[in-house]
């Protein structure tokens, strides 16, 4: 069985098991997570998220939207954006 068949074969519970493990450092069972148990669940939870869950809600997910879109608007309001300059930086010679 190749990597992408295991994958395939994860149920949401089983992801959600791994996820917990790799949070808490402890299986359900209370045993502790090892370093490479630790790197394989990531592996294979970042994968199953990326074909079973839309973006905004993968592990890792940073929304740089609302960021932009808050940019933008105070821009677009005529709100000035201040520019921080260590002395001697900004000085003209």
């Amino acid at each position: 069985m190749d990597y992408q068949s295991l994958i395939d074969q994860l149920s949401p519970d089983i992801v959600a098991r791994l996820r917990k493990g790799i949070e808490t450092g402890r299986w359900p069972d209370g045993q502790p997570v090892t370093p490479e148990q630790r790197e394989h669940s990531l592996r294979a939870v970042i994968a199953w998220e990326q074909q079973h869950l839309p973006e905004q809600e993968r592990v890792g997910y940073i929304d740089k939207g609302r960021k932009a879109d808050a940019a933008a608007r105070s821009q677009a309001q005529g709100e000035e954006q201040l520019r921080w300059v260590s002395q001697g930086e900004g000085d003209e010679q």
